[in-house]
């Protein structure tokens, strides 16, 4: 009869060794931690996206010449949600300011800011150039020509969500962009060439502009110089009725191709081979981009670098997808154009500084930062 004995303890090294390497993680693991931190992420950037919106929005609609107290506002906008009774502190008056010209210039300078933001990071990732904006790509002045002719011969009309204005715009916003892809020779990887391109449309476009308006009668001419400025100004909510199905429309198409521009960063070759059609996807997305640009022109005017400045803010925060970088350029452009018109209404008051203005300003300076920061990398 044989007797078994028990194996010698372990040596506290090896104990050591085998614990750790019970206690390891799994490569399964590791990928589910990422992918936890990958989807928390955007859920936290699109929230605080949203409280920055709000607050922007707020904000907007307390200050100017007739200043509304906060509590109050905010009381009426909680009386007129369903199922939710608040008492007033606003008087009529106040009622009326907050609800025919405050509120309705407030969502109309979020939803176009929103829009150009939104059309830039669009543009940026289709044409694979960061410099890419509505602006400089003279999409912008294509539509802004567009809608002076539209203007000056009194065609201003709109039945619904279709109207001329937007219809010129639109026209004039696709000729800009199809003529600076012409004159770059559709070269998408050629960010120098297709800039300077754009910059010559909208130079040629903007000359445009100036020969009609010396064609128009003065009272004419004034009105659609003040138009071309960029304005927010409005008597009620008719802007608003008219811009949102476009941007609606437009800017779910551009949510369903954001995917398509991750995938158009590999190159085309590598989009092909993942079953993507890339001159079909880059003519969905520029054809929805300026669809959107060109409805936010035509009720707001020429506002610069909007598309350009904000998708640069947010890729600085939240990385390079454009997953997450169409729908957070939209909130932040949309919080962005909010806080302008603030400015706008207060820096010169009781007089009032056209928008263009303002982002002008504060664009122009951050696109000289952006060329010289791209320069210093090379």
């Amino acid at each position: 009869m044989t007797t078994r004995h028990a194996a010698p303890p372990a040596p506290p090294e090896q104990r050591t060794a085998l614990a750790a390497r019970t206690h390891s993680p799994r490569p399964g693991d590791a990928l589910d931690e990422a992918a936890g931190r990958a989807f928390r992420l955007p859920v936290a950037a699109i929230a605080g996206a949203c409280a920055l919106v709000a607050l922007a929005c707020l904000l907007s609609v307390s200050q100017g010449a007739a200043g509304l107290p906060v509590e109050g506002v905010v009381r009426s906008l909680l009386d007129r949600l369903p199922l939710i009774a608040v008492e007033q502190s606003l008087s009529d008056q106040q009622q009326q300011v907050l609800w025919q010209i405050r509120l309705p210039r407030t969502v109309l300078a979020a939803l176009v800011g929103g829009a150009l933001a939104m059309a830039g990071a669009s543009y940026q990732g289709v044409f694979r150039n960061p410099l890419a904006d509505p602006y400089l790509l003279g999409v912008s002045a294509g539509a802004g020509l567009g809608a002076v002719l539209a203007l000056g011969f009194g065609l201003d009309l709109a039945w619904g969500p279709v109207g001329a204005l937007p219809a010129a715009a639109f026209l004039g916003a696709i000729l800009a962009v199809t003529g600076s892809v012409l004159v770059a020779r559709g070269s998408f990887r050629d960010p120098a060439t297709l800039l300077l391109a754009g910059v010559a449309m909208a130079a040629l476009f903007s000359a445009t502009q100036t020969f009609a308006l010396q064609r128009l009668d003065q009272t004419r001419a004034r009105e659609v110089l003040s138009w071309l400025f960029g304005r927010l100004a409005t008597a009620g909510w008719a802007p608003v009725t008219l811009l949102i199905p476009y941007v609606v429309l437009a800017g779910v198409v551009l949510l369903l191709h954001a995917r398509h521009l991750d995938v158009l960063r590999l190159g085309d070759d590598e989009a092909r081979a993942l079953g993507l059609h890339p001159a079909r996807s880059r003519l969905v997305v520029v054809l929805a981009a300026t669809l959107i640009t060109a409805a936010a022109v035509s009720v707001s005017g020429l506002i610069a670098f909007v598309g350009l400045v904000t998708p640069h803010i947010v890729r600085i925060l939240v990385g390079h997808s454009y997953r997450i970088l169409v729908p957070l350029s939209f909130l932040v452009g949309a919080a962005f154009l909010a806080f302008v018109d603030i400015g706008a209404r207060t820096l010169v008051a009781p007089a009032e500084l056209p928008v263009g203005v303002i982002t002008a300003f504060v664009g122009a300076p951050f696109f000289c930062y952006v060329l010289w920061r791209r320069k210093q990398d090379t």
